[in-house]
């Protein structure tokens, strides 16, 4: 049974943020296409990944994922930096056009929570941030 909520909850999460990119994706010149919008949100998530993390992260080869980003950065939606820890190895992060791009507040979750507030107790709304915090690191 709770696999079976976790699972609907994943679903109507998945379901969300398709309608979310598919709404910004545009035909129009320094748009992206559906594949460079989730190689930007990666980035994103993944903070600041070295080149080789972001192939790593996706299965794809460096050569691959070096093309992805350099189109991105030509976009505007990517930024390369050398690394403060080893100048030779190079880091993505996001541009400031992704930000204008997509909403990273998830007004979805926001409304969601609301309505939780209004239906369970403040020790209730506790144990399940316990619960989901447990959830986030068994998935690390």
């Amino acid at each position: 049974m709770l696999y079976q909520k976790l699972k609907k909850l994943y679903e109507k999460v998945r379901l969300q943020n398709y309608r979310d990119l598919f709404s910004r994706v545009k035909e129009r010149d320094g748009s992206l296409s559906a594949t460079e919008a989730y190689a930007a949100d990666v980035i994103y998530l993944l903070g600041t990944p070295t080149v080789s993390a972001f192939a790593e992260t996706l299965g794809i080869s460096q050569p691959n994922a070096t093309y992805k980003i350099n189109n991105l950065e030509a976009k505007g939606y990517a930024v390369r930096s050398a690394s403060d820890a080893d100048r030779r190895e190079c880091r993505v992060s996001v541009g400031e056009r992704f930000f204008s791009y997509y909403d990273t507040d998830y007004p979805f979750i926001a409304d969601s929570v609301a309505q939780l507030q209004k239906l369970y107790t403040p020790q209730e709304l506790a144990l399940l941030e316990r619960m989901l915090d447990d959830m986030i690191r068994s998935m690390e």
